[in-house]
Formats: C-alpha cells, structure tokens, sequence
C-alpha cells in the first residue's frame, strides 16, 4: 500500500477514535473498558493471521512483552487518566510532542541525525495545537493539573518508547502484524492482572454506543490502526511517522464540528493552518536538503512558490 496513503488512513482512523472513547465513559470502569479494547483486538488480530496462515512466535520476545507495555496498556491507562485532572485539548497538545520525542530517542538509541526539517515541522504542529487549543492551556498549575500534565508526559514519552522497540523488532525480522498481535495479548493480560489490584469488575456492557465503540475501538483504532502506524515507522521511520500525533487532532476537530457543534475561531483556523505548513515541512522536496528552502516552499508566509510532494520521501 502507498505511505503517503497509510499517513492518510493511520491520521483519519485516531483522529475519529476520540468519539468512540467518550462513548465508553461512564457505564464501565476505565481499566475494564481498555482490558475489552485490546483483549478483543488481539483476538481479531490471530484470527486474521490464522487464516492469512501468517501466525508465528516472534524470535524474541522480551522486545514484544516491551512493545505491549509501551504501546498497548501502560501509555493508553495514563492518557485516559490524564483527561480527569486536565483538559483534552492539552492532552493532545502533550502527546504531538511525540513526533520531538521520536526524533530525540532515535538519535539517542539509534544513533540517527536529527533532521532540521523534523524539528521545524514538529515546531509549527505544536505551535498549531498551542492556537488550537489555547483556551485549555490557560491553567492554573495546582496539583490535579501537575497530576495530568505528569501522566499525560509519561503516556507519550511510552508512546515514542513503544515506537523504538517496534524499530527493534521490525530489525529482529517480526512483521508489525505479529507484534501488535502478541503485543495487544500480552497487554490484555497485564490489564487484567492490573484490574486485580485496583478492584475494577467485568462489568457486562448493557448500552448499543458501548458495544459499537468497543467493536471500533478494537478493530479500526488497535488493529488498524496500529498496524498502518508501525508500517509508516519501519518505512519512513519513527520521526516521520510521529507527525500522525499532530494532524490527527485535526481531524477530531472537523468531526467535533459536526457531531458537537465546536465552533471555528480565528485561533482555531490559525491553528490548522501552522499543522498544514508543518506537514508540508516534513514532506516537502528540498533538493538541497535545507529545511529553511524547504519552508520556503511552503509560500509561507515568504513566497506563494507550489510545493511538490515528495513522493520518494513518503514511500
């Protein structure tokens, strides 16, 4: 499948995830709602690989039981709890750190350079979601704030952690597909291992929206989803990959216009438009390499010059 189509779907499928997790909020305790969302995803995922016959041990697994901690259980519990002490928006704006975090953890695990257009693209998608979601950003630093600011940091520092060690195992030989299918098994039994110590219940879901969402939750966000996003970290690696953390906001927004009526304001608008120039940063050709000639490109805000997408760079 094309890269610059696997961006697309991977941005698109986390940026509706949202809707379907505000469905879930309430009936069922939160760690019980994430044990539903991976057990049956790791389900789906062997069944699929069963009949594709493509189900195999992986050849280490120490690098999958990591995987599944960082990707799968330990980085989603702080997210989800994160959201009680501070707002959603700030939570989104914390998590597109990931794609500086990326960037910073491959040069230091990895040994790779850090591109100048990487830091300049993740520059104006952060500063974008700084526009975007301004109003939550205005908080008093009190302890439920720090709380949420902490966990919210340490879900996405797991986030970029979890994209390392899927490096390591895609260098291993273990196809994406095998480790997100023993990863999510391994993190639906560490979730209910945690459920036993918290005291959170099975709790049998009674409302359709609940059903649906998990049925969405697991199949397109966990399955899908992971799976279109670790492909783009072993094609364009880690940095590149990363930027879906910024644009998929984006797409929570447009949603959100019509499903709740968010209204568009002129931070707003600025907003998107500093993610779209830092998506074209990133992708854009620069025959010279320089990222101050690649922004340039952009038309913004110096010169109106069309930019081309590299298709070479996506693939």
């Amino acid at each position: 499948m094309n890269t610059a189509l696997l961006f697309m779907i991977t941005v698109f499928i986390w940026g509706t995830s949202w809707l379907a997790v505000a469905w879930q909020i309430g009936e069922v305790p939160i760690l019980t709602s994430i044990f539903y969302r991976f057990a049956l995803a790791a389900l789906l995922m062997f069944a699929g690989l069963l009949a594709l016959k493509r189900l195999t041990l992986p050849a280490q697994w120490r690098y999958i039981v990591l995987q599944a901690l960082c990707l799968f259980s330990v980085n989603i519990v702080a997210f989800y709890y994160a959201t009680a002490y501070i707002p959603s928006g700030l939570v989104a704006v914390i998590f597109s750190l990931a794609s500086i975090l990326n960037a910073v953890n491959a040069r230091f695990i990895y040994g790779d350079q850090i591109a100048r257009r990487v830091v300049l693209a993740a520059f104006f998608g952060v500063t974008g979601l700084g526009f975007i979601f301004w109003q939550s950003l205005a908080l008093s630093f009190d302890t439920d704030t720090l709380k949420g600011v902490g966990l919210a940091m340490l879900g996405t520092f797991l986030f970029s952690l979890g994209n390392m060690v899927s490096r390591k195992n895609t260098s291993l030989g273990i196809s994406p597909a095998t480790a997100i299918a023993w990863g999510m098994a391994i993190a639906a039994v560490f979730l209910l291992a945690l459920m036993s110590v918290t005291g959170d219940q099975l709790v049998v879901p009674s409302k359709f929206s609940y059903v649906a969402a998990l049925i969405y939750l697991a199949l397109f966000s966990s399955v899908i989803g992971f799976t279109t996003y670790l492909v783009l970290v072993a094609r364009i690696g880690s940095a590149k990959a990363g930027y879906a953390t910024v644009v998929f906001p984006v797409v929570a927004l447009l949603l959100s216009t019509f499903a709740e009526g968010f209204e568009w304001t002129i931070p707003a608008i600025v907003g998107v438009s500093l993610i779209l120039v830092g998506n074209l940063v990133m992708f854009a050709r620069a025959k010279d390499g320089s990222a101050l000639r690649v922004l340039k490109r952009t038309g913004f805000p110096w010169t109106s010059t069309k930019v081309q997408l590299d298709q070479h760079t996506l693939r």
